[in-house]
């Protein structure tokens, strides 16, 4: 029966033969408009297309997270300065792949997960319309035009003052990381995108991208201006990087090949060696904030930078073990104190390399407690103590130094030593 007229319908008509109304198929085919029939017929072409290096960028950042977390944490500044981080005064001593690595490294949890996400979603469109060689070069290009952005900003010398000086312009040569200036940069090329393209998009893709984006744009430069850790040079400079460049380059309509040039080839290579070496140049700095594997849990979950209480009851819980052994034979509290120091989060390579010391001492000071009295006064056990009572100088020695120089901007200081001691030990803070 016709819904239109109530006329009778044949089986297998599609339509009726008293009104022309469709019936059937044809009716629920004639209820979706045409404009959203092609914006879904463009997007099972294009959004069927592989957004591998989307997932392959996702998964560096986090790696690299991960790895920067166990080596003493995200928030650390030795950490930050030693895997990359943007410092002008570094960059003008020429380490130039600070203008690379900043795009791939991230400060605390918070702000990689609201990176990551942004990449999630925003990534596999900018991936599928201009094919992954494309993508690869125009997330390092406006990565580092970000980076660059806030060099040229820090450098200025300038401080905020007005509106622009307080968006651009905040001054200092504190670490600056994230890979929020890329991201605006696939802003600005699906931003250009849809208007450049705007005669031949679907009205779907007419209003997710080119003016449709305005209002992610500016709650998104609002919230920087809002925020003064938010560092919008980099922003706005990875931004109008990605508008450049989508000016210029078209993306793969839905009815072409899948070949790509030759010289885009070549461009997406370019760009992951350029890369490459960058962290190549980091890892043959970096020195001793190398990743540490023992505890992995809790170095994973640091947060807000070194946790220098443990650090410190550690410390203690050490010096306390050692001098039970030495001076008492008491063992009991060695293996717990070696755990404690075990567990500890990183501060810095030094104070890791005194933990270590300090618990080697403790193991040490253990067997030596264990032997038979009668081996420890024979002139090899008296031997092995005064090496031992030797060492802990020198340990003693490092640490009163560490903390007369490193320590202080942990808030540590060196007590007074006592005016008569059982036995020499590593000092107490």
């Amino acid at each position: 029966m016709c819904r239109s007229c109530g006329a009778i319908v044949g089986a297998g008509e599609t339509a009726c033969a008293v009104c022309g109304a469709p019936v059937g198929a044809g009716a629920e085919a004639a209820r979706v408009p045409r404009h959203d029939v092609e914006t879904m017929r463009f997007a099972r072409a294009i959004l069927t297309r592989p957004a591998t290096f989307t997932f392959v960028f996702l998964a560096v950042n986090v790696l690299i997270f991960l790895l920067m977390q166990l080596a003493g944490g995200t928030e650390n500044l030795d950490v930050l300065r030693a895997y990359g981080a943007k410092y002008n005064s570094l960059i003008n001593q020429h380490e130039w792949w600070r203008l690379v690595t900043p795009v791939f490294i991230h400060i605390g949890w918070i702000h990689l997960l609201v990176n990551m996400y942004s990449l999630f979603i925003l990534g596999p469109y900018v991936e599928r319309l201009y094919g992954s060689a494309k993508f690869v070069f125009f997330w390092v290009v406006t990565g580092i035009a970000g980076v660059g952005a806030s060099y040229l900003a820090s450098s200025s010398g300038r401080h905020p003052s007005g509106l622009i000086g307080y968006l651009l312009f905040r001054g200092g040569d504190g670490p600056s990381a994230g890979a929020s200036g890329a991201l605006f940069g696939l802003v600005g090329v699906l931003f250009v995108f849809g208007i450049k393209f705007r005669h031949e998009l679907p009205e779907g893709f007419k209003r997710a991208f080119g003016t449709g984006m305005l209002p992610t744009i500016l709650i998104n430069l609002f919230i920087g201006f809002s925020i003064p850790m938010i560092d919008n040079s980099a922003h706005l400079g990875g931004f109008l990087a990605g508008c450049v460049l989508a000016l210029f380059v078209g993306y793969r309509r839905p009815a072409e090949r899948s070949a790509v040039t030759i010289i885009w080839r070549v461009l997406q290579i370019a760009a992951l060696a350029l890369v490459a070496v960058s962290f190549g140049e980091v890892a043959r700095h970096l020195g001793d904030a190398r990743p540490h594997f023992d505890n992995p849990a809790a170095r994973l979950v640091q947060t807000g930078g070194p946790d220098v209480e443990a650090y410190v009851n550690a410390i203690n819980a050490g010096q306390n073990a050692y001098n039970a052994a030495i001076d008492k034979g008491d063992v009991t509290l060695a293996d717990k104190a070696s755990a404690q120091l075990d567990r500890v989060p990183s501060l810095d390579a030094q104070a890791d390399a005194l933990r270590t010391g300090l618990k080697a001492l403790v193991v040490r000071a253990r067997d030596y407690a264990k032997l038979p009295e009668q081996e420890r006064k024979t002139a090899r056990g008296q031997a092995q103590k005064q090496q031992l009572e030797k060492d802990a100088d020198a340990w003693a020695e490092q640490f009163k130094q560490w903390t007369n120089n490193d320590g202080k901007k942990y808030g540590l200081y060196q007590e007074p030593e006592p005016t008569e001691q059982s036995s020499p030990a590593p000092n107490k803070k």
